[in-house]
């Protein structure tokens, strides 16, 4: 099944029907709070000190429940007004602001004493229109710079979320380090397709005294057998000829260009009457 990011933007994919079914699912309660847990861990704030929390994407309000039990003060924002709106039902406690995250904050500077975000990085890599303000470069700056002023002098921001490639980390890294941040990225279980999480972990100041956490690591390597079975079912997925099923075929690259240009790719090759064709075979 396509990831969300690329079946619509947030603020559509997420309209009343689907904030209300997320946030009911027992399976996403979980992940969004053990998510929310660790990013708090990783935030790695005084003990027994009171703090004025961001939740960045903040959606129905199941990470702002967490902060909240936790003893934190926060505010949470957010582009879909579904999900928004699904959290003031839920009655949290948190203060909720209707913000597209891609063309900053208007906070006071020094306003948050950290800031979470879980599983919402990967939205931004998405170009919704053609306009250079749409592109993930801009969009990504955008946010970083403003989200720098609004957190206090020294603290720190933790983001989970989920990189489809290298690329997408290092073009993240970088926005952010442009910004003024310093910090870098945590992985959780990286021997565990299933078990492996991104982590962002970002410092305001401190005069380079923070120290960069550790990831978790696996307790039980994936063994071989499993590999094996996962490159078995990758040559099956090919037909008799040694070509994959319904690869490259032309509703396959019109729809893989399409990805390239959301995502802001340059370089990709314009549509014409010979995309797809099928060349003859040379003798």
């Amino acid at each position: 099944m396509s990831r969300p990011e690329l079946q619509a933007p947030p603020e559509i994919y997420y309209g009343d029907i689907e904030a209300k079914k997320y946030t009911k699912n027992t399976r996403n309660q979980q992940i969004q709070a053990d998510m929310t847990y660790r990013a708090l861990e990783l935030l790695n704030l005084p003990p027994d000190e009171p703090a004025f929390l961001l939740d960045i994407g903040c959606g129905s309000g199941l990470s702002g429940e967490i902060l909240t039990e936790e003893g934190y003060i926060w505010a949470g924002v957010d582009i879909a007004p579904s999900m928004l709106e699904v959290a003031l039902e839920r009655e949290v406690e948190g203060d909720l602001f209707l913000q597209d995250i891609g063309q900053g904050f208007g906070f006071r500077p020094g306003s948050f004493d950290g800031a979470i975000s879980i599983s919402v990085l990967q939205w931004l890599l998405n170009a919704e229109t053609s306009h250079p303000t749409s592109s993930p470069p801009h969009r990504l700056s955008r946010f970083f710079t403003t989200l720098h002023s609004a957190l206090r002098n020294p603290s720190r921001a933790v983001f989970q979320f989920y990189p489809s490639s290298d690329d997408q980390i290092q073009l993240i890294t970088s926005c952010a380090l442009k910004a003024g941040f310093g910090g870098g990225i945590v992985v959780d279980y990286p021997n565990s397709n299933k078990a492996k999480k991104v982590f962002l972990c970002l410092f305001v100041g401190g005069g380079g005294q923070q120290q960069m956490p550790k990831g978790l690591e696996s307790e039980v390597e994936e063994d071989a057998r499993a590999r094996f079975e996962r490159r078995r079912e990758r040559v099956r997925s090919k037909d008799k000829s040694g070509k994959r099923k319904h690869m490259k075929d032309k509703d396959w690259i019109l729809h893989k260009k399409e990805l390239y240009r959301k995502r802001g790719k340059e370089g990709v090759p314009n549509d014409s009457k010979f995309t797809g064709r099928r060349r003859r075979p040379a003798f």
